[in-house]
């Protein structure tokens, strides 16, 4: 599937509308000419509203609930290898329940209190710092440090917790809890959306210096997401030793006071014309190549900050390397993988992690290989070595992956890979953190 926004070029309202749809799509549609049935009079489409083209099959049937359909209110597509569609159109739709009736359900905190009582931990992993929830009981952040062999380092700090939290509650918290009357949820603006949130305070954090040793404190805010996991979308300190965390669940989904308010996503079908492929060539050729690319073992390169970028090809190395145009590509080993090397340092280290999910099914979350013996390092005279951790990461696009360079000691690395590929053969891992992969 793919995502796009349609511009209605010109219309005449009327019993009947006929029109040019113009569609961008990446070069591979030219302008849509042929026929729209009765809109209902004036033009429909902007800019503010997103679409999506979906390639059926002849066995198709219009879906029951959302977008209305009507078998005439379509246009007909030619692609630049002149492959025609006939695309049915969505009578647009707002999207948005009447979340103003009386709402007589759970409150917000009820929602939430599942998550609470289960042991379940939610983690952000950035350049540095690690961040954990565990959601009604504390929140942490923390870093590693560790060498082959030796024991591990770990810097952290408390930045609330949930048995020693403040007991001020703000006044639109206590409206909301209240199911009959009518009450002001707080909401933010969340990656540029106006996004209703609810609050949960934590304090008695770790001592903060610059604040003459307050305990460090939390907001956790979280936000209805049908779709996520209780997710930790971000961290910030919004002033010194003072933090706000939001969350994205879908447990407050089920109270329509919290719901997400955007418009929806309008479907557009688009079925093949006869002698045309199910879907066009080179979208298809498109979503193949990409498919290609991540098939594990995969490969993986970061762009790095400044001079150097990294390369990851699983099961087989870590390169480090700058390309220039007149010296050429200059290429460091970061390490080489060995698997019995591995196994030695698995024997000593920590090679897999789990998580609890919401089904009460342990699932793991995090696997760690061992490179090793990579080029001699000129500050301190031995190979350098890497470790590389590959995280579950869920993703919008299938395709998706983050990497991640850090360097705790001289020429000695963490390599970090996450994306929705590694969600998909995590569970393999054996005792070692060895996966099973095709080829």
């Amino acid at each position: 599937m793919r995502s796009c926004r349609l511009e209605e070029l010109s219309s005449r309202t009327g019993e009947m509308m006929a029109g040019l749809l113009l569609v961008f799509f990446g070069g591979l549609l030219e302008v849509c000419s042929g026929v729209s049935a009765n809109r209902g009079g004036y033009p429909s489409f902007t800019d503010e509203i997103p679409f999506k083209i979906t390639w059926p099959g002849a066995e198709f049937t219009l879906p029951a609930t959302g977008a209305l359909y009507n078998e005439d209110d379509f246009v007909i597509m030619t692609t630049t290898e002149k492959e025609k569609y006939k695309c049915l159109l969505p009578s647009l739709t707002a999207g948005e329940e009447d979340d103003e009736k009386e709402y007589s359900g759970p409150s917000p905190g009820e929602l939430l209190d599942p998550l609470f009582k289960q042991s379940s931990c939610s983690y952000r992993i950035e350049s540095y710092w690690t961040y954990e929830v565990c959601h009604g009981k504390h929140i942490r952040q923390y870093h590693e440090e560790k060498e082959t062999g030796q024991k591990i380092s770990v810097q952290e700090y408390f930045l609330g917790n949930m048995a020693q939290k403040s007991q001020s509650t703000e006044p639109s918290e206590c409206l909301c809890e209240s199911k009959f009357i009518m009450y002001f949820v707080p909401t933010k603006n969340i990656e540029g959306q106006l996004t209703p949130y609810y609050s949960l305070e934590m304090g008695n954090g770790t001592p903060c210096v610059l604040k003459q040793d307050q305990p460090r404190s939390t907001s956790v805010l979280y936000v209805c997401h049908p779709e996520a996991k209780h997710e930790i979308l971000s961290v910030a300190e919004v002033t010194t030793c003072e933090y706000e965390v939001v969350v994205l669940t879908p447990l407050l989904c089920a109270h329509p006071k919290y719901r997400f308010k955007s418009s929806p996503v309008n479907a557009i079908f688009c079925q093949a014309l006869a002698g045309s492929p199910l879907q066009p060539q080179r979208l298809a050729q498109l979503d193949k190549e990409q498919e290609e690319q991540l098939k594990p073992p995969f490969s993986a390169a970061s762009e790095g900050v400044g001079w150097w970028k990294y390369e990851f090809c699983y099961g087989k190395h870590v390169h480090q390397y700058h390309e220039d145009k007149e010296q050429g590509k200059n290429i460091v080993v970061v390490g080489n993988w060995n698997a019995e090397e591995h196994i030695d340092w698995a024997k000593k280290n920590v090679a897999r992690s789990y998580q609890l999910k919401d089904d009460g099914v342990q699932k793991v979350k995090l696997v760690s290989h061992f490179y090793g013996h990579g080029d001699v390092c000129d500050l301190t005279g031995k190979p350098r070595q890497v470790i590389v951790k590959l995280k579950c990461k869920e993703s919008e696009s299938p395709h998706a992956v983050t990497v991640y360079m850090l360097e705790p000691q001289t020429c000695q690395y963490i390599l970090g890979v996450e994306s929705p590929v590694i969600c998909r053969i995590l569970d393999t891992a054996d005792e070692h953190g060895l996966l099973s992969v095709s080829s």
